[in-house]
């Protein structure tokens, strides 16, 4: 363990709170119980539908890697054990301890401090079959005051289970962009820990559309003050998907920042998603501003959004702290406003969802995906608004 998660480890021994959404870290699997699907972090997930992952079953099989690496950047294969050593954060829910045992290995993406990299780093990932079960252990080190852009790529079909680290230095400048873009039978259970140094910035978003059940968790906290992190995410779910997002923001030092954004959109006859968003301010953390929002639009019947913004308060020497949450259907305004100059209700409902999502999409800071993204969100839309199937 380096010294600055001995520092930190042992600082928040000092101000040990636990969280009700979020169960202590630990490689044990006994610590992390195989669910029964009545236990408040597991009771949105379809739990027959991960088909037998949380069995822990061990397997060799590998996802297709395909990298584009920045000058200076190296990618490397260590152990488990070494993983561990290097400060990666220790899982705290099962399906992410379970790929810390399985995998057999890291691998370690090394950013060297203060590389300002030309290009973004991009890893793809791509799968062949459902029956493949998949475990992946990832370790992203990024050094002081380096400036990177990590994208990686999920497409195809398996059963992925993987747990990311990305230990950010100080002051580093850091944008990651996770896209599930999976085939339609395929299941992911995914988190994405990032460790924020002493005034560093980092940007994560998460966007998932394709998978038959995906599931994301993605955490934050802070190895020094000045930190700050900004969560965004976008998803679109069709008939019978389920894609759930789960944020936990843990102020583990005072005067860092986070911010969260999530939209989504559902359509289809059983389309399900959830978003649970959670922040921890510990007492240490004086000083801090937080804010998590999370829209959702149901553009048809038979489709379900579950949304639960959650924030835990151990001081009141905070600058800010609040939520929103939202789940309804298209804005009549919106709408009489584009019909009453001319526009058909069909093109006039896909403009108000195209405009729900072209805000995010520019924030995400990736012009190498923007269209891409863009493109799949008309593609998305296509299959209700031409057939009318939208409703009011």
């Amino acid at each position: 363990m380096t010294a600055v998660a001995e520092n930190l480890a042992e600082a928040l021994e000092i101000d040990r709170v636990e969280s009700h959404l979020n169960p202590e870290p630990s490689y044990d699997l006994a610590d992390h119980p195989v669910p029964t699907g009545r236990e408040e972090v597991w009771r949105f997930t379809p739990l027959k539908r991960l088909r037998g992952i949380l069995d822990g079953e061990p397997s060799e099989d590998c996802l297709e890697w395909k990298t584009t690496l920045p000058v200076g950047v190296e990618i490397s294969t260590i152990t488990a054990a070494q993983a561990r050593e290097l400060g990666e954060l220790p899982p705290n829910e099962r399906p992410a301890a379970l790929a810390a045992s399985n995998s057999g290995g890291a691998a370690l993406v090394d950013v060297p401090a203060d590389l300002e990299a030309g290009g973004p780093l991009v890893i793809r990932l791509s799968g062949d079959s459902v029956e493949r079960l998949v475990w992946g252990q990832l370790l992203f080190r990024i050094g002081a005051h380096a400036k990177v852009t990590i994208v990686l790529v999920h497409t195809g079909s398996a059963r992925y289970c993987t747990t990311q680290s990305f230990l950010v230095g100080d002051g580093a400048q850091v944008n990651i962009l996770s896209l599930q873009d999976w085939d339609d039978d395929a299941v992911h259970l995914g988190r994405d820990a990032i460790r924020v140094g002493r005034d560093a910035s980092v940007k994560h978003t998460s966007v998932s559309f394709g998978g038959d059940l995906v599931r994301m968790h993605t955490n934050a906290e802070y190895a020094g003050p000045g930190g700050s992190v900004e969560l965004l995410g976008l998803y679109f779910a069709d008939e019978g998907q389920h894609i759930e997002h789960r944020l936990f923001v843990d102020h583990t030092a005072p005067r860092t920042k986070s911010h969260v954004v999530y939209k989504g959109a559902l359509q289809g006859e059983k389309a399900h998603t959830v978003w649970i968003g959670n922040v921890l301010i510990r007492k240490v953390a004086e000083g801090i501003e937080t804010y998590e929002e999370n829209r959702n639009l149901v553009l048809t019947d038979g489709a379900q959004a579950d949304s639960v913004p959650n924030l835990e308060i151990e001081t009141g020497e905070i600058e800010g702290a609040g939520h929103a949450s939202a789940t309804g259907r298209f804005d009549d305004e919106q709408l009489f406003y584009l019909r009453s100059r001319g526009v058909s209700e069909a093109e006039a409902r896909r403009l108000v969802v195209h405009g729900f999502f072209t805000d995010l999409i520019r924030q995400i800071g990736v012009p190498e995906l923007e269209e891409d993204l863009t493109a799949t969100v008309e593609a998305e839309l296509a299959k209700n608004v031409l057939n009318g199937e939208i409703t009011a």
